[in-house]
């Protein structure tokens, strides 16, 4: 599944590259991934629905 993320030094939506879901400190889940246009790191919180669809395919 391709996911998009805010990459902050590009200014602009990108499509995440090595992509992995992730749990923070406070228990939410998050996809990490890195951008291609920077190679940063980027974060994306996933909202229920996105969570739900992601147990189901499990």
């Amino acid at each position: 599944m391709e996911y998009e993320a805010f990459d902050v030094k590009a200014k602009k939506k990108v499509k995440l590259t090595n992509v992995e879901v992730v749990t923070l400190k406070n228990g939410r889940l998050a996809i990490k991934g890195k951008s291609p246009e920077t190679g940063i790191t980027v974060y994306r919180l996933l909202s229920k629905k996105e969570i739900e669809k992601l147990q189901k395919k499990k």
